[in-house]
């Protein structure tokens, strides 16, 4: 599970932030105050930083310039100052990505993730948990209620993370003894799917649409 902390000056924006981020399956801190920010990183080691440019005490440049002189830690600067000479400033600072706002949190967990895979963070291993004889499934310690071919549909995605399958592969794969079926019946089978996901509060997506080609699995 990665580490996150969140330094935004709007407490109900951090935590926004921190409920969705907590989600996805991260772990989050937050901070409010400038001054805290480089003693804090020092002694607990992120994984990533979600750093506000305005804040009180200290600028978020000032922040991530400090930060530099010690750790690689990556950074993402988070702004409602949009003028290219802050993007270019946050950047050449050391920032591995710049987010303006108002934005959405879906957008900015896609962008931690981005940012985490970038850096060589590890996927949590225990993120998706498939129990083959018992046909049981579970998402950061949260049950998936799937039924046998939901089952089998996740269990061959999640095993080639990043390949993409064409719906006629999963066809011959859930279904082996060649039944007739449609191809909008493996559309309906993912559908379901993704709802039992989303119902256990997961925040993301984990089963990809590849238009016009088929399916994929990536966390």
């Amino acid at each position: 599970m990665s580490r996150i902390l969140i330094v935004e000056d709007e407490e109900r924006l951090a935590g926004l932030l921190r409920d969705y981020l907590a989600s996805a399956g991260h772990e989050a801190d937050t901070l409010y105050d400038g001054r805290e920010v480089v003693p804090w990183v020092r002694g607990n080691s992120p994984d990533l930083i979600l750093l506000d440019l305005m804040l009180p005490g200290r600028s978020g440049l000032d922040i991530c310039k400090d930060i530099r002189s010690f750790a690689n830690v990556p950074i993402i600067m988070v702004t409602a100052r949009i003028e290219e000479i802050d993007r270019l400033l946050g950047l050449e600072l050391g920032a591995d990505d710049y987010i303006c706002k108002p934005f959405s949190p879906r957008e900015v967990v896609a962008r931690v993730k981005a940012v985490l895979r970038r850096s060589g963070f590890p996927p949590d291993p225990g993120g998706l948990s498939l129990d083959q004889e018992r046909y049981q499934a579970t998402l950061y310690g949260k049950r998936l209620d799937l039924t046998a071919v939901e089952f089998k549909l996740l269990s061959i995605l999640a095993s080639s993370p990043g390949r993409i399958y064409s719906r006629s592969q999963l066809m011959d794969r859930i279904y082996p003894d060649q039944r007739v079926v449609s191809d909008r019946t493996i559309d309906s089978h993912i559908k379901k799917l993704r709802k039992k996901i989303a119902d256990t509060s997961f925040d993301g997506e984990i089963i990809h649409s590849i238009y016009g080609v088929g399916y994929k699995f990536e966390m």
